[in-house]
């Protein structure tokens, strides 16, 4: 079946860069198909327009559209990380360059938000015993990179 959705990523001129980035850190990606501005263009003519890439089986488009839009926390990818291992492994190669943040969020080298965390995490902070529910929650709080086994023994109790 094909994607009824492809979210689109606005970058200034780093959409084949950054997409050649993505697809090295996550399995079952490549990039799909690259574009090239055509004469009378806004932008040079045979420069990158769009890159349509997939990471992990889920497709984007990377557009170089110019300086005008930036990256901001209203929008980010999450990551759901079965282990620990996992966590580590997106969160040091998605933060490289970039700048960490609270609660498992980071932005990447080109300004994109990732949130990098357990897949149990949400079972474990929505919990219906609000006590365990509130002490997921408080440890997640004051983490910036999650570390699994902390949330899980808070989580216990």
């Amino acid at each position: 079946m094909q994607q009824k959705i492809k979210p689109f990523l606005w970058f200034d001129t780093e959409a084949e860069e950054a997409a050649a980035h993505y697809t090295a850190i996550f399995p079952d990606s490549r990039v799909v198909e690259v574009a090239r501005y055509p004469e009378g263009a806004p932008r040079p003519a045979g420069m990158v327009m769009t890159v349509e890439f997939e990471l992990a089986g889920q497709r984007y488009v990377a557009l170089n559209g110019g300086p005008e839009f930036r990256f901001n926390e209203a929008v980010s990818l999450a990551v759901e990380c079965e282990d620990q291992e996992e966590i580590d492994h997106y969160w040091s190669r998605l933060s490289e360059g970039g700048e960490e943040g609270p609660c498992g969020w980071l932005k990447d080298k080109y300004g994109l938000s990732w949130q990098v965390g357990p897949r149990e995490l949400d079972a474990m902070i929505t919990d219906p015993d609000p006590d365990k529910a509130r002490r997921a929650t408080e440890v997640m709080m004051g983490m910036k990179k999650l570390d699994l086994q902390a949330l899980r023994d808070a989580y216990q109790g």
